[in-house]
């Protein structure tokens, strides 16, 4: 068994609030429980921890031994997590944040009238709302920091393995990831459902539970 002694893991966990305006966004249904199992795994196997976590999120049990970094939307964790990879020793970085795909790009009334940003959408007519596509975050970090060791997760609706576990090596192919964590949208209702983790060399390994995944995927980077 090796050890994370002298290594800094940044986690990224929970979702992220994409604001329409200063008292209404929208959100997803991650609460982070991932993102905290890793962060106690990691501080267990003795890493020094950056938990960056959504509005919504959960904190890990042992809080007050890591470094806390809040983030609103998904263009405010990518300008974190790039900061924290270039100016900071960043060995580890695992994207276990659930990103939105769509951010707001205008909003108007419903006579087609532009709505300017203001603290509050009126609230007598519902407004009509355009959305643009989200960065890709998790694609970025190796361009910011290329020596970092990257690990992704990719959700999908879907109970097919085969086509799950092929959209996650996809994925982190083209993010240039060494390892890529696979599950169905199932576990976001739920800490038992099956993980299959995915190295960039080898077979995925699956394992039922959101802790013993954390637990799995720390010895594998412990192994690295």
């Amino acid at each position: 068994m090796g050890t994370l002694l002298g290594k800094t893991v940044l986690i990224t966990s929970g979702g992220t609030l994409e604001k329409w305006d200063r008292v209404r966004g929208h959100t997803n249904l991650s609460k982070g429980t991932m993102g905290c199992y890793l962060a106690e795994a990691a501080l267990a196997a003795g890493a020094t921890v950056i938990y960056m976590h959504g509005y919504f999120a959960q904190l890990p049990e042992n809080e007050d031994e890591m470094t806390l970094v809040k983030f609103e939307g998904i263009e405010d964790l990518g300008e974190k997590v790039r900061h924290a990879v270039q100016q900071q020793q960043v060995d580890i970085v695992i994207m276990a944040a659930a990103g939105s795909d769509w951010v707001i790009d205008k909003v108007y009334d419903q006579s087609g009238n532009l709505m300017e940003e203001a603290g509050k959408m009126p609230s007598d007519e519902p407004p009509i709302i355009h959305f643009k596509k989200a960065p890709k975050v998790l694609g970025q970090i190796k361009g910011w920091q290329p020596n970092v060791t990257l690990v992704g997760f990719k959700l999908e609706a879907t109970n097919d393995e085969e086509f799950l576990l092929a959209r996650a090596r996809l994925r982190m192919e083209t993010a240039n990831a060494q390892f890529m964590v696979a599950n169905s949208s199932q576990s976001l209702y739920g800490g038992d459902e099956p993980h299959w983790i995915v190295p960039a060399k080898g077979q995925a390994i699956k394992v039922i539970g959101k802790q013993q995944t954390a637990q799995a995927l720390m010895d594998c980077l412990q192994e690295e």
